[in-house]
């Protein structure tokens, strides 16, 4: 037995799931296909620095409307969304420093840092009280090919279930199985950096404030975490090194690796007490030369990844999908073909310029702060200075930054 749905979503992470729910309550036939099991159940409250998940987002305000929109932003608050209302940054070869205030652009907050699989499973949970979602899971897809007319994609699952489409939307993350299996054209580079990601529990508060300061061997990033008592002595870290120094700094035991991280940070928050266990994560670039073919389109890391620098991945992804779903749903309203060029490349050229243009600007970050030269490291920590002295350009950078 064929089943036919108007949009097919492989991938139930953030940016699928928030897909799912901007099209859920709308009279399209959606599917969601995920290989990995779903429990349902929201994860503990963090009693334990090992409580916390490793992986979070720093949500922006334009991420935090939109996941409004879909009726998930109180359960993150009541769960655990740790609001940050400064961001210092500094360099380390010199005295260039800036701080961005929310006060600066009228905000009570700059943002948020919030677990993904806290916002994941909120979103979860949205999708299924839609009656017009269907979400699949635990299967795998195995194949995929256009149907006859060219209209849209069949699909084959590993049950033996076959899925046919208008429009398949390819929501499976960096090493998307799809856009291989599409022939999507990438340009992809490696940063020659990996990334060591963990918890860790800080002599004094974080201020609900975000820290970056660079290294010359690559940013290092503690971002604040709050307990729900309120604790403010919990950070997520995420330190950018060369693979070599990397490496070095993964063998260390806890209490040298702590000693490294304090000291790297200039004791900004103290010592640093505890760490969780840490991951050590390779960084690549890369970005499909087209999102779209027809009857298919590719949202979030299966697009685009980006240098964790700005923590700007997943907000990429939910804008993709913002944009993506307002297109589907003026289609249907006028009874256009969703797979239909016509529609994807409203939403590819909504999306594309926005992208590159962030990751072009992470990149010249990551290549200013990488160089040694002198005449380099005093002309950035002079703008640095400069910026930072300069209100109306901060505060246009911090809205632009923000989402506003």
């Amino acid at each position: 037995m064929t089943h036919q749905f108007d949009v097919i979503i492989v991938g139930a992470g953030i940016v699928g799931s928030a897909l799912a729910c901007a099209l859920g309550g709308s009279r399209l036939r959606v599917a969601v296909v995920e290989s990995q099991v779903f429990s349902g159940e929201w994860p503990e409250q963090a009693a334990a620095i090992d409580g916390y998940d490793l992986r979070v987002s720093a949500l922006t305000l334009a991420s935090q409307h939109f996941l409004q929109s879909l009726h998930i932003w109180p359960e993150l608050i009541e769960r655990r969304a740790s609001a940050y209302t400064q961001m210092h940054v500094w360099d380390a070869d010199g005295t260039g420093n800036i701080t961005f205030n929310a006060a600066d652009v009228n905000q009570s907050v700059l943002g948020h840092i919030v677990e993904n699989r806290i916002t994941s499973t909120a979103l979860l949970k949205q999708m299924q009280q839609h009656g017009n979602v269907q979400l699949l899971a635990p299967l795998k897809l195995q194949s995929i090919e256009p149907v006859d007319d060219g209209h849209g994609y069949r699909l084959l699952l590993d049950d033996g279930r076959r899925l046919t489409t208008s429009l398949l939307v390819a929501a499976d993350g960096a090493n998307s199985n799809i856009r291989s299996l599409a022939g999507f054209e990438t340009r992809e580079w490696d940063y020659h950096h990996h990334a060591i990601v963990c918890t860790v529990k800080t002599q004094l508060p974080h201020q609900q404030t975000a820290w970056q300061r660079f290294l010359p061997e690559g940013p290092l990033a503690f971002l604040p975490l709050t307990t729900a008592a309120g604790d403010q002595q919990f950070c997520s870290i995420v330190w950018s090194a060369l693979p070599g120094y990397a490496d070095n700094l993964m063998q260390l035991s806890d209490e040298d690796f702590c000693l490294a991280l304090a000291q790297a940070f200039e004791y900004r928050l103290g010592e640093v007490a505890a760490v969780s266990r840490r991951v050590e994560v390779p960084l690549r670039q890369r970005h499909a030369v087209d999102y779209i073919k027809p009857g298919l389109a590719l949202v979030g890391d299966a697009a685009h990844t980006i240098h964790p620098l700005a923590g700007q991945g997943v907000n990429l992804g939910l804008m993709d999908v913002q944009v993506l779903s307002e297109e589907l749903l003026r289609a249907h309203r006028r009874e256009i073909d969703l797979g239909s060029m016509a529609v994807l490349s409203r939403y590819q050229r909504r999306r594309k310029a926005a992208n590159l243009g962030m990751m072009a600007g992470m990149e010249g970050f990551k290549r200013l702060f990488a160089q040694p030269a002198l005449p380099v490291r005093w002309a950035r920590n002079a703008g640095m200075r400069w910026l930072d002295r300069t209100t109306t350009l901060k505060r246009r950078v911090m809205r632009e930054a923000m989402g506003l």
